[in-house]
């Protein structure tokens, strides 16, 4: 199980070469107040002086410490392996330099803090370092600012917040241990770093407590009861230490001295706890805890990378493959595309909308609803009055009285009723237009996602078949017109369907003959027995009408003939229409296909290749957005990443992790 901690470091490693921090690896966070003695917790845990030491925020930036335990240089010289030191520490931003001076390490610490931070301000950019001794145990630990509260230098007025929020961002990691250090001098009850450890962790299961400067504690008083959790009740332990004085530091008393020394007053006096404090103990609770806890959230983490390993994946087949041959690319996305958009039409794309009716679907609906519904609800006598018939006949027999009905009055009205079939069929060829563009912009948002990454080729498709349907509108429109103007061209009496003039007039006979001589009468006209005297009417010698400024025509009873012929010409209309609008009905669907949606469909392939498919136009048209690129290598560096990481997790055995 020891190699599980090295396994760690590596998969951080892996992580940071592309800067981001999609898994939440398990480690230690280092949380206090100011001047706590958290570095001095830690410089005992690597057994060298290396951190930066002063007043105030020391700490401003957290810094990721790696301890790596190697063998002692002895060792080392008789595998001719590694380096010439006997300890030593790298920073991921310094490449490839090696620091054997701990006094350069602390250098570098400060210097680097300064370049990312103003005057004592902090900085949630981390600093990486790792060290390497034969003297430590591996640990992951990451070392943060001391919790303060008053504003200092050019620090910000909300110092304090942005302390809080940088700790809480990093103990809120599920897979982190929280080391808390507490000095022993100061109640245990206000221990800011307690407080913020206990809203993420309220029931202890990843917090430690260490008691630091037991040795300044005032005289006649110790913290056994603290030690022994009777004060505050800690789950994963307390461990005391004593930490290096100001003195100490000035006349350079050594960690190796300082640590004999703690023994010594541990053992005088806490001699029950001796053995389960001091800063030897804490490294070793340290590197067990972590390492249980590292066994713990391995499945988690396994199965955490396997799945991030797919979604980006998917990701990066989304973005595509670099351009390499522009000829091929180009034809393949342009015949991607009219494939996409001929099988939106016909209904067998792959991304099929379920919310609304799309592409061929439309059409038909188009077709048969809304187009058929609207010519069904035409009357085929709307706008037509009897007046008006009874006007017609009169005008299309002159200054003769008519024996028969004439033919020319029907035609005239049936033509203004057919007239009437024009509009909702250009209308319908509208909307079947509107939806062969609808159908380009759902091509370009499911079918082809490729398409996306270049902007310039997307709308020089989108330009290209907007024009195409543009050209294919008028024409459609006016065949459509040609369709109603044949209709009007010819009224077809002896059409199969068609009822004849001399049957209906027949046929209205009878009706009248059973009815008897009552007849059809305007309103407010009287009954026959109320008015014997002469009728004016039409061509009346007693007064004359003119009917064309006449608003409102003049009350009067129809003549049994006029209630015949207006009732012929009806039935004569109502029959004709009836035939011509289903014709109407059923060949504008197969004109606006043909002209319009088949026409676009056969045309489109070619007509992409002859406008796009230019050598001139094939550098510029394939430029690959900005954005897509960068998108496409940093998914491709964090897939990498991944599979690395699931390398290295797939090189623990079971056996390790008991």
């Amino acid at each position: 199980m020891e190699t599980l901690i090295p396994i760690i470091n590596r998969l951080q490693e892996v992580f940071l070469t592309v800067g981001a921090e999609i898994i939440q690896l398990p480690q230690i966070v280092v949380v206090g107040s100011q001047s706590s003695g958290k570095s001095s917790v830690l410089e005992s845990l690597v057994g060298r002086d290396f951190l930066p030491r002063g007043s105030g925020i020391v700490t401003r930036r957290p810094l990721v410490l790696q301890l790596v335990n190697v063998p002692p240089l002895e060792e080392r010289r008789k595998q001719d392996n590694g380096i010439k030191a006997e300890e030593w520490g790298t920073f991921l931003h310094c490449k490839n330099q090696i620091f054997t001076d701990f006094s350069e390490i602390r250098k570098e610490i400060e210097e680097e803090t300064d370049r990312s931070t103003n005057n004592k301000g902090i900085s949630p950019e981390p600093i990486y370092l790792k060290i390497y001794s034969p003297n430590v145990l591996s640990l992951t630990l990451v070392d943060l600012p001391g919790i303060t509260k008053v504003p200092v230098g050019d620090q910000p007025e909300d110092i304090e917040t942005q302390v809080q929020e940088m700790i809480l961002s990093y103990i809120s990691n599920p897979n982190s241990l929280i080391l808390c250090v507490s000095p022993a001098n100061s109640d245990l009850a206000t221990s800011d770093a307690l407080k913020l450890a206990r809203e993420v962790d309220p029931d202890g299961r990843r917090t430690l407590l260490v008691v630091s400067k037991l040795d300044l504690m005032d005289a006649g008083t110790d913290a056994l009861e603290v030690l022994l959790g009777r004060i505050i009740p800690v789950r994963l332990g307390i461990i005391g230490v004593v930490n290096r004085s100001q003195h100490d530091l000035n006349i350079q008393k050594s960690l190796d001295d300082s640590c004999k020394d703690e023994q010594v007053f541990l053992q005088r006096h806490y001699p029950s706890l001796a053995s389960r404090c001091g800063s030897r103990y804490l490294a070793r609770t340290l590197s067990r805890l972590l390492m249980h806890h590292i066994r713990d959230c391995l499945p988690e983490l396994k199965t955490r990378v396997t799945v991030l390993t797919a979604q980006y994946q998917s990701r990066l087949n989304s973005y595509g493959q670099p351009v390499e041959d522009h000829s091929a690319t180009l034809l393949q996305i342009v015949t991607k595309f009219a494939t996409d958009y001929c099988n939106t039409i016909e209904g067998t794309a792959r991304h099929i909308q379920t919310s609304e009716l799309c592409g061929g679907a439309r059409i038909c609906y188009i077709f048969h609803e809304t187009f058929g519904r609207t010519l069904q609800s035409i009357d085929p006598l709307g706008g037509l009055t009897e007046l008006d018939i009874l006007t017609a006949i009169r005008n299309a027999t002159g200054p003769r009285p008519a024996l028969f009905v004439p033919e020319v009055s029907f035609e005239l009205l049936v033509k203004k009723q057919i007239k009437r079939l024009e509009e909702p069929s250009l209308r319908c060829v509208e909307l079947v237009h509107e939806e062969l563009q609808r159908i380009i912009q759902h091509c370009s948002a499911y079918s082809t996602q490729e398409l996306l990454r270049f902007p310039k080729l997307h709308d020089s498709i989108v330009e290209v078949v907007t024009s195409l349907l543009r050209k294919r509108l008028p024409i459609t429109n006016e065949m459509v017109h040609n369709l109603v103007a044949i209709e009007l061209a010819y009224i077809n009496t002896k059409h199969p369907d068609f009822t004849d003039a001399a049957q209906v007039s027949a046929s209205v006979n009878s009706q009248q003959a059973e009815a008897g001589d009552g007849g059809k009468r305007w309103k407010n006209e009287k009954m026959p027995s109320e008015d014997k005297g002469p009728v004016p009417g039409f061509g009346s010698p007693t007064k004359a009408i003119n009917l064309l400024d006449t608003a409102v025509p003049v009350s009067r009873k129809l003549s049994t003939r006029e209630q015949r012929d207006c009732e012929v010409i009806q039935r004569l209309i109502k029959c004709y229409f009836l035939i011509v609008r289903k014709s109407i009905q059923d060949s504008v669907p197969k004109t606006v296909m043909h002209f319009l949606v088949n026409f676009v469909k056969e045309h489109l392939q070619s007509e992409l290749v002859g406008q796009l498919y230019k050598q001139r136009l094939l550098q510029q048209l394939l430029i690959e957005s900005q954005e897509t690129a960068q998108q496409r290598t940093e998914v491709a560096h964090m897939l990498e990443a991944l599979k690395k990481a699931s390398n290295i997790i797939s090189e623990i055995r079971e056996t390790h992790l008991w």
